[in-house]
């Protein structure tokens, strides 16, 4: 192995160490709970409790169930996207994607589709889209940003061109029961099931397999990640195959739990989506982040909508918030290590010696 490569290897290894941005120089319990996922943790518990407190009924098992059921396309979709933003890059065509599947699932149940075929294939539109993102971006090495921009309206616009002004409901009541459904008594909704276990199979690929250090590496270093062999056009690719087969589920999601294909659902959602994964701590610039600190941030920006929401604030405020949500998450980490900086530099100056003064001594 040659020196670069060596130095490679080694560039990752620390990476792996720090992959939620943990303190150095402890460990254990100790260490955890002066991660950001447990600040975000704490976060989210406090604000459950307050609003608890002071909002009539907020704690009810009927309250547990709604919020819940606002909160799962943005879970869904934060899954995939966090990944991507790990690796530096960023998918904000995730709502329009959802908005084209929901129209094409509402054509082809109008038209007498079967409503599992009709699902199938807005699964495979779902995964086409993201596949198109995918090559763009990787393959031919445009940059995400603008690439997603871009198919940000154009996948609206094909959501438009497919169903037009018209919403399609009508949906069966089995398949809408289902996704409104709870789990007895608790509030919580039966399709949560299976959105945890997206949840947990995303966690476990990020924070478990080689590919999920992989794509710290890319997000640190993809420079180092070349070197230690980890294909990173391919990667790349599958993670916005990913993106666009989960934004795919959220739209059928939310198709079927309001009954109403429109082209325009989901509209704004990448926003939230955006906000509630920096908001978790994963690190815009890429190489940080996790999955645990994503679902906290998830709940939190959840909870905050639901309680606003519950005040009659209007759609405005809550667009207000999330945006000011956004920036914070963006802003915060900054200003944490521009703080570390300083300190570290204060206590360098501090071990450092005094000069003397003194001139140099005659021969």
């Amino acid at each position: 192995m040659t020196s670069t490569e060596t130095s490679a290897s080694l560039t990752i290894a620390s990476t792996s160490k720090t992959l939620s941005g943990e303190p150095k120089g402890r460990t254990g319990i100790a260490r955890w709970l002066l991660s950001r996922d447990a600040i975000m943790i704490g976060i989210l518990l406090a604000t459950i409790l307050l609003f608890s407190l002071t909002i009539p009924r907020f704690a009810s098992p009927v309250t547990v169930g709604f919020l819940l059921l606002d909160v799962i396309p943005v879970l869904l979709i934060a899954m995939p996207m966090t990944l991507i933003i790990i690796t530096g890059e960023i998918d904000l065509s995730v709502a329009s994607i959802a908005g084209l599947t929901s129209a094409s699932l509402g054509v082809m149940w109008a038209a007498g589709f079967d409503m599992g075929t009709a699902i199938a294939i807005s699964i495979g539109i779902g995964i086409v889209a993201g596949a198109f993102n995918g090559f763009l971006v990787s393959v031919v090495g445009l940059p995400s940003l603008a690439v997603t921009i871009g198919t940000l309206a154009l996948f609206r616009g094909l959501a438009l061109v497919v169903i037009g002004d018209n919403a399609v409901a009508n949906f069966p009541p089995e398949f809408t029961a289902f996704f409104t459904s709870k789990i007895g008594s608790t509030g919580i909704p039966t399709v949560m099931i299976g959105v945890l276990l997206i949840v947990v199979i995303f966690g476990m690929l990020l924070h478990f397999t080689p590919f999920g250090r992989g794509l710290y590496a890319m997000g640190y270093s993809k420079e180092a990640a070349r070197f230690v062999g980890i294909d990173i056009v391919k990667s790349k690719f599958w993670l916005y195959v990913a993106s666009g087969g989960v934004s795919a589920l959220a739209g059928i999601y939310w198709t079927l739990r309001y009954s109403s294909a429109r082209s325009d659902n989901a509209s704004g959602l990448e926003l939230t989506v955006v906000a509630a994964v920096l908001l978790g701590g994963v690190s815009i610039f890429g190489g940080k982040g996790s999955i645990p600190g994503v679902f906290a941030g998830v709940l939190l920006i959840g909870t905050i909508n639901y309680a606003l929401r519950l005040g009659r604030v209007s759609d405005v405020v809550l667009i207000i918030v999330t945006g000011t949500l956004l920036i914070v998450s963006v802003i915060t980490p900054s200003i944490g290590a521009a703080f570390k900086r300083w300190a570290h530099d204060r206590r360098i100056r501090k071990e450092l010696p005094e000069p003397s003064g003194s001139g140099t001594p005659g021969v």
